[in-house]
């Protein structure tokens, strides 16, 4: 399999501030950013010391999280998944880098991506839109 590790759990959110602070205060974890930008909001929150991180979200369909892998060659990966049957839904860049999204015939969402901008959540550590 191509998968380096499960690097984010992408949650949908109805009330992505209320969320948050139910993950902050319920369970203890801590905040990395809560960003609002062109009226989406995104918050990512650790439980843990490691991965993977939560990113609860608004403009994420459905009530699956999807499993976000990071993977070596995104294209070659993606490539892979083809030439198995899997087509991906959607493929769009990331900040972290380029990302693809698939669903299994039972409904489980399961994402690809290259981490080819690591710094990416340096860069936004600490921003509190909400």
């Amino acid at each position: 399999m191509p998968f380096l590790g499960l690097d984010f759990l992408y949650m949908p959110s109805r009330d992505v501030a209320a969320d948050t602070a139910d993950f902050i205060d319920m369970f203890g974890g801590r905040l990395v950013f809560a960003i609002e930008d062109g009226g989406v909001r995104v918050a990512m929150v650790e439980l843990t010391t490691g991965p993977p991180q939560i990113l609860l979200t608004d403009h994420v369909e459905g009530d699956r999280s999807i499993l976000v892998y990071r993977v070596v060659d995104h294209r070659r990966a993606v490539a892979d998944l083809k030439r198995r049957g899997w087509m991906p839904e959607r493929s769009l860049e990331i900040p972290h880098g380029p990302c693809s999204s698939f669903r299994s015939p039972g409904g489980h969402r399961i994402a690809l991506y290259e981490l080819k901008r690591p710094e990416v959540i340096a860069h936004f550590a600490g921003r509190r839109d909400f």
